[in-house]
């Protein structure tokens, strides 16, 4: 079987709980072909680049498969004609990620740098000079 990496942008009206029953779904979907979902990752509201069918923000979600490619067709045949989910991606890798993924480091590491307090935000410097 191989290795892939599923994305997923869920609507930004949607509560928390509806976004864990779709990251459910999309699980369910891999098992019942066979496959297993790795670790799950849920990323948290985000700002969008750009307006994506009137949501300028998403719930963003990843999923580590290891599947073979019939499950993974299946997925997102399903995720695409989901009304909840405005884009969605899927990419083979050749090995997972040990530990968090760069996104949960990255939120982790800003956490810690808000609770130190050490240095001011740019809008801060920015607003005293």
């Amino acid at each position: 079987m191989a290795l892939y990496e599923h994305v997923f942008l869920a609507r930004q009206d949607l509560a928390q709980a509806q976004v864990d029953a779709l990251a459910e779904t999309a699980t369910k979907i891999v098992e019942e072909g066979q496959g297993k979902v790795v670790k799950t990752e849920t990323w948290g509201l985000r700002g969008l680049a750009y307006r994506i069918a009137k949501n300028r923000k998403a719930h963003y979600v990843m999923l580590e498969i290891d599947a073979p490619a019939g499950v993974i067709a299946e997925l997102e045949r399903q995720t695409a004609i989901n009304e909840d989910v405005i884009r969605y991606m899927t990419i083979r890798v050749d090995a997972h990620e040990q530990g968090p993924s760069a996104m949960m480091r990255r939120q982790e590491r800003d956490r810690q740098r808000e609770q130190r307090g050490d240095r001011p935000r740019r809008d801060d410097r920015d607003m005293a000079a």
